[in-house]
């Protein structure tokens, strides 16, 4: 029997989320997502694609090892279980791979390792995924596991789009430099807008705006990033949910000196306080679009703000690719939020940009056009499908292998 099976694992500090795919079709035949584990609350939704029978459970989940048992049991009631012949490989969704891993990587200690030495640049997932690595290999220690970075797409950025303008050696030593993030995502929808108009990825220059709670811009040139929004962290660029995105540094001298804030203080205000929730209190789309509807002059202000940073950075990859071949929108707000991709691309009618507005107030789950027909850049709303790039490059890599 032919092992064509990819188990898709994204492990966070207190989560499990999973999909596990049949490669000879990219076919989902389960999916779920364990969270809040470690608590008494702990809750794990399951669905098995092929019956569309969805089960859950609520109650503890102590820790990551108890929550793969949990996952592996409720696969195996359908039949897809952790010891099927058909499994081929794991693999996990790991966020910083540094300079070091450029592409997918088998992992064995030494990775472990390096992804251990990452952790100072991504304190908050590095951690995390490892934890799930562990796990995973300890339930399978004869299985291929995979890690695929979420860093790796933009390792084709040139140095002076990598770079800081700081004294070279003082970055070096602690690998300050900007890595870029969403990178799987990033990938998958340029290469897909691509085969939208026809064309393939080495043939067309696109910038991909990858919205989300978390949210990201790339410039792609022929299929190789050149430049991200996203920094040495996730932090930079963008107006997100709850980050800031660009911010004078001088603001954090500020607080500390000025405000009388810790660094942890300060942490917290520009990662979790700030973006649309630091601005108007929410950070759904939905709802900031909702109050705006209503008349609330600070939703709109955070709405203005969050649409002024997405148009700079717009322009931005224009000059830095001079050519453009399309615009992406993609992720929960891109794919979704109407209103969004009409802000951003009003007012730029001298870059070739325009959206039809049929087209654009169209629902739909397929990628599609949402530009006139006649337009000089073709502008797609392309759903993103991180779980199926993973799977796609780890059971790429494990057949490479074999």
């Amino acid at each position: 029997m032919a092992a064509t099976r990819v188990l898709v694992l994204n492990s966070g500090s207190s989560s499990l989320k999973y999909q596990l795919l049949d490669m000879r079709d990219a076919a989902r035949l389960a999916a779920g997502l364990v969270e809040r584990i470690g608590e008494q609350t702990s809750r794990l939704r399951h669905t098995c694609l092929t019956s569309g029978e969805t089960r859950e459970h609520t109650g503890p989940i102590a820790d990551h090892d108890a929550a793969l048992k949990a996952v592996a049991a409720e696969l195996g009631r359908d039949g897809l279980g952790l010891d099927s012949p058909e499994l081929a490989a794991i693999g996990h969704r790991v966020v910083h791979g540094g300079l070091f891993f450029t592409e997918p990587t088998v992992i064995d200690d030494a990775v472990i390792a390096e992804i251990e030495r990452l952790v100072p640049v991504a304190p908050l997932h590095n951690p995390a995924n490892l934890t799930g690595i562990r796990t995973a290999r300890a339930l399978r220690p004869d299985l291929p596991q995979v890690a695929v970075f979420d860093t790796a797409f933009h390792t084709t950025m040139p140095e002076s789009a990598a770079r800081y303008a700081i004294d070279p050696k003082i970055a070096d030593r602690h690998r300050i430099r900007r890595y870029g993030f969403h990178g799987t995502s990033h990938a998958y929808v340029s290469r897909e807008t691509a085969r939208l108009l026809g064309k393939d990825p080495s043939e067309v220059n696109v910038i991909v705006l990858h919205l989300g709670n978390g949210a990201s811009a790339s410039a792609v040139e022929k299929g190789r990033c050149v430049d991200t929004s996203m920094g040495m962290t996730p932090l930079e660029g963008l107006v997100m949910g709850t980050r800031s995105g660009d911010l004078d540094p001088a603001v954090i001298f500020h607080l500390a000196r000025v405000g009388g804030m810790s660094m942890d203080e300060i942490d917290t205000l520009l990662n979790k306080r700030s973006g649309l929730f630091g601005l108007c209190g929410d950070n759904d789309m939905r709802e900031i679009r909702r109050r705006i509807d209503e008349g609330d002059e600070e939703a709109a202000l955070a709405f203005d703000i969050y649409i002024h940073r997405l148009k700079k950075y717009i322009g931005a990859y224009f000059a830095v690719l001079g050519t453009v071949d399309a615009i992406a929108f993609t992720a929960g707000v891109g794919e979704n939020a109407v209103p969004v991709r009409e802000a951003a691309l009003t007012g730029l009618d001298g870059l070739g940009l325009a959206v039809d507005p049929e087209l654009n107030a169209m629902r739909a789950d397929e990628a599609r056009l949402i530009s006139p027909k006649d337009a000089r850049v073709a502008v797609a709303v392309v759903p993103t499908d991180e779980e199926l790039e993973i799977a796609t490059q780890t059971y790429a890599l494990v057949g490479k292998n074999n």
